[in-house]
């Protein structure tokens, strides 16, 4: 079993865990890869040093160092190499990181002998419609929000080209079950188990006292189409990176990709355990 580990740079005590980590990996038998740029900081014998290309390329897991987020942008960089991947924990909260510091012994063992299970989790696939050629892939969510505070904006949300809902608000998440728990959940939608194949259309502060959240069935396509607003004051993004302005009339077209995200998980009731233990924990 071949490992590439990625620590997250922007914490402090990521790549001490990720030395702990590849220890443990190498002692039940694991090749442990990882890139060569934090080499300096995070060198120890018996890692293997590669570009990044190689190292996803030769890996069988990916091992993420930090919280959600990093998967995120793992999950987003080896998109077509399409790894399994498990996450280590350092974030305040962690749904997708199914690994505590405290379980890595247990649970990479169990990894260096092959002994997990691979979840696949939908992807959405967007694009700006016309000219403008944006695109992009989200495990969690695609979020249409405006720029300015003070303005509220018009969306119109259609279903296989047919007019659903109108909101005028600060703007629309389209979540995969698996973001239902994240910015979604925050806004008032429902949580989906990860398993449901639906997505789920949160409108963001509406302007109206009936604007419920709507699920769709996964092979639904959806449109976002924006209202009357001023240029550069609309913006779109994929689970939180960098987004796309939009300009006044612009759509964006929502649909199921044809690729997955294969998370690593050592229970069926992993997501459940997740809710339980921590938002439960935030009353």
């Amino acid at each position: 079993m071949t490992i590439y580990i990625s620590p997250n740079p922007g914490k402090t005590s990521a790549n001490e865990i990720a030395l702990r980590a590849a220890q443990i990996l190498m002692n039940h038998g694991a090749a442990v890869l990882m890139c060569e740029q934090p080499r300096t900081s995070c060198s120890t014998a018996g890692v293997v040093y590669l570009p990044l290309e190689e190292c996803l390329e030769q890996a069988d897991v990916i091992l993420t160092i930090g919280g959600d987020g990093t998967i995120l942008h793992e999950a987003n960089l080896s998109l077509r190499y399409a790894k399994p991947i498990l996450g280590i924990n350092l974030g305040r909260c962690g749904f997708l990181a199914t690994c505590e510091v405290s379980e890595m012994e247990a649970k990479l063992s169990a990894v260096a002998r092959g002994e997990f299970s691979v979840d696949n989790r939908m992807l959405l696939y967007v694009r700006v419609l016309g000219h403008d050629g944006w695109e992009g892939h989200a495990l969690n969510d695609v979020v249409v929000t405006k720029g300015r505070l003070q303005q509220a904006i018009d969306f119109s949300i259609y279903c296989d080209d047919i007019l659903v809902e109108h909101y005028r608000g600060d703007g629309v998440i389209v979540a995969t079950p698996t973001g239902s728990t994240a910015y979604s959940l925050a806004a008032g939608g429902p949580i989906l188990d990860s398993q449901t194949k639906g997505v789920v259309v949160t409108p963001i502060c509406p302007h109206s006292l009936a604007s419920p959240a709507m699920v769709f069935a996964q092979e639904r396509k959806l449109n976002i189409c924006v209202g009357q607003v001023a240029d550069d004051e609309v913006f779109i993004s994929c689970d939180g990176r960098a987004g796309c302005p939009l300009k006044a009339g612009a759509t964006a077209e929502v649909r199921l990709s044809d690729q997955v995200v294969k998370l690593i998980t050592f229970g069926k009731a992993d997501q459940f355990q997740a809710i339980d233990q921590k938002l439960r924990s935030r009353r």
